[in-house]
């Protein structure tokens, strides 16, 4: 009996290791440059972008081609644009994301660079990825944003033809129709996407800051909306139907609390109803399958630093590191990467 106990427990931590001791493979590596968003579109391209929290951004927006090198997408002169100078609908201010849907590349424009508060109303610009031209721009209106919103991140719904975005700056969800291009800002300041603490720990090490809503992931099967304040330990989820045609207080009333989860930034669903989700304190991501409930260590390590979005390709899960806890100062000597695991 010893015996079967002592084999049943060394293949559940062989299990783990397992899980840790994931291939990981670097795609593409940035000194210098800080790296928060990756997508990977249908046919197989790669685009990332490098948010402008401080001076010196090279590019806001870039396509990675082979072995790793990045070239401005659409073109330089998007990407042309610093910090003081005027703004246009055809330049890159604050580029926070970038999400590929079927043939379209979203890209998120907080226009609040180094989060001094948004001088221009934020933007979502939309490009055809058949021709590498501006197909469409959302602009914000006033009633969708506060002038402290950073609007991280989005997920775009294409069977209901509406995008769902975080605000992580000022806590809400803006809710767009791709369609009619109207916008609804929902769950302000709510409980569900307020932060809910002030500080995360890193080995001993506390990073100090307040971050509401920012992970997001659609479940297109059961047609939920995931989303998580990126200092806090709740998971929540409020249906798709409620969130596009519900009164706001419908919506809170829809509001389900998923799960405790560890602090994540990234989140995203794979075809097999698993979420996967950074766990920013531990250098990992875990898997959470939210038909059962059970969470598990996906992969963890010194390759995994503040994995910060998630995109999914070829049955392969594409992340970014972008260290933010480790940054203290200067990040010329930096490295940043994206890196790619394959799913189960």
């Amino acid at each position: 009996m010893k015996k079967l106990i002592a084999i049943v427990a060394l293949t559940v931590l062989m299990s783990c290791a397992n899980k840790k001791d994931r291939k990981i493979i670097e795609v593409a590596a940035f000194t210098g440059q800080q790296i928060t968003g990756v997508t990977v579109s249908q046919n197989g391209r790669i685009f990332a972008n490098f948010p402008r929290w401080r001076k010196g951004v090279t590019n806001a927006v870039v396509a990675v081609g082979e072995k790793g090198k990045a070239m401005p997408y659409p073109n330089t002169e998007w990407n042309s644009w610093k910090i003081g100078n005027p703004v246009s609908d055809s330049l890159f201010v604050a580029v926070q994301s970038v999400v590929a849907a079927k043939d379209k590349l979203y890209v998120i424009d907080t226009r609040n660079p180094e989060f001094k508060g948004v001088i221009n109303n934020p933007r979502i610009f939309v490009f055809d990825l058949t021709t590498n031209q501006l197909a469409k721009t959302y602009v914000l209106p006033e009633d969708a944003y506060h002038k402290d919103s950073y609007i991280n991140d989005i997920r775009i719904d294409l069977k209901n033809g509406t995008a769902y975005m975080t605000d992580s700056g000022h806590a809400g969800l803006v809710v767009l129709d791709l369609n009619s291009g109207n916008f609804k800002r929902v769950l302000d300041n709510h409980s569900s996407t307020l932060a809910e603490v002030d500080h995360l720990n890193f080995n001993g090490t506390s990073w100090n800051n307040t971050v509401h809503s920012d992970g997001i992931a659609l479940d297109p099967k059961r047609e939920l909306l995931y989303y998580h304040a990126l200092t806090g330990y709740n998971l929540y989820a409020v249906p798709t139907n409620t969130l596009i045609n519900g009164t706001e207080e419908q919506i809170q009333a829809s509001v389900q609390l998923i799960k405790k989860t560890p602090a994540p930034d990234g989140m995203i669903f794979d075809s097999n109803n698993n979420l996967y989700l950074a766990d920013l304190e531990k250098n990992g991501i875990v898997q959470l399958n939210v038909a059962t409930g059970e969470m598990n260590v996906f992969a963890q390590g010194e390759k995994v630093k503040w994995a910060d979005t998630f995109s999914i390709y070829d049955n392969e899960l594409y992340y970014t590191n972008s260290r933010i806890n480790e940054i203290t100062g200067p990040i010329n000597n930096m490295v940043f990467t994206i890196n790619k695991i394959q799913l189960d």
